[in-house]
């Protein structure tokens, strides 16, 4: 007996749904993360204007003096919706895992110079504080920005800084417990050299204007501090002088860093694009926060680097001038 064995090719009656189409200039096949990301923001059927702020709808674009024909010209060049992100960061967290687990398995904390030990502490663990400012600055971007391109990742990169603020308080218990949770505690509110940077972190808090918000916390500060501490300090020093183990324990921040970085600049050059108005107002926002944001940081970095704490901010902040200015944005 013989099988005769045919194929049928069904042509599909339509390749993507209609609210996409229209944004993609046609019925054609697209991503998952144009699918889940385009025509998603909310624009009519509010029922009433909010009580805590009257003057805008709900889901305002007003609430910004950024002014965009498309908000969803903002797209993450890394393709992020909810489930490649959570996929992402599920491999991350399984290096970090391994990390943690090959540390502790090989007794490296216990072979770390103690005063190595006892300064990375000092540096690093106060700053799970100024990452927690930095998911609810985050959350603060999703909450009043506007268009789904602009606000999902935000709140994806709200609880990366989470996750940041975790993995600084597992560092703080596997080298010394929960003493040094106290003590980093203690320091931010009361230390001299950490009141400049948590000055900016709650000056932040209170930015009413979500695009000038990403700008300060996202660009300006962080675009300082994580070369800053995690390049030039736990890489380039710490590393080098025992401090292995911490590196490792610290190697999602780098990556991360550089990783959200594409989305970061990708945002704010296409802002830039839009119009000199636009360029105008970032230029002014990052020149503003960046100055305020290196204030914040000298005290870090000398606690940090010593003698050449200022020399190596000034090269971070060189570093971050020259990205602007990919972005069009010249300091």
């Amino acid at each position: 007996m013989s099988i005769d064995l045919k194929t049928v090719d069904i042509k599909p009656l339509r390749h993507t749904y209609a609210h996409v189409a229209a944004y993609v200039g046609g019925d054609k096949p697209v991503s998952r993360y144009l699918e889940g990301t385009m025509g998603a923001q909310s624009e009519v059927n509010f029922h009433y204007r909010p009580t805590w702020d009257p003057d805008h709808e709900l889901y305002d674009p007003s609430r910004t003096a950024i002014v965009m024909r498309d908000w969803y010209a903002l797209r993450d060049p890394r393709q992020f919706y909810y489930a490649t992100w959570t996929m992402t960061r599920a491999r991350q967290q399984n290096a970090v895992e391994a990390s943690f687990a090959f540390v502790e398995s090989r007794g490296m904390v216990d072979a770390l110079p103690l005063a190595l030990r006892e300064q990375a502490l000092s540096v690093l663990v106060p700053l799970r504080h100024a990452a927690w400012g930095a998911n609810m600055n985050n959350s603060q971007i999703c909450a009043i920005g506007y268009g789904a391109a602009f606000t999902a990742p935000a709140m994806f990169h709200a609880m990366d800084n989470l996750g940041v603020a975790q993995f600084l308080t597992r560092l703080a218990l596997t080298l010394e417990g929960a003493a040094a949770l106290d003590a980093a505690k203690l320091a931010w509110l009361e230390a001299l050299e950490w009141q400049p940077l948590r000055r900016y972190v709650e000056d932040t808090l209170v930015v009413q204007d979500p695009v000038e918000l990403f700008v300060a916390q996202n660009l300006a500060l962080d675009g300082l501090l994580y070369p800053l501490i995690y390049d030039a300090y736990v890489d380039d020093r710490i590393a080098l002088e025992g401090g292995s183990a911490i590196a490792m324990l610290t190697a999602f921040m780098p990556e991360w860093h550089d990783e959200s970085g594409r989305w970061i600049d990708a945002v704010v050059k296409t802002l830039a694009a839009e119009s000199e108005d636009n360029r105008a107002l970032l230029t002014n926002w990052l020149r503003d926060w960046e100055e305020r944001a290196a204030e914040a940081l000298l005290p870090v970095a000398e606690l940090a680097l010593r003698d050449v704490g200022h020399s190596v901010l000034e090269e971070t902040r060189e570093q971050l001038r020259a990205r602007a200015a990919k972005c069009s944005i010249v300091l």
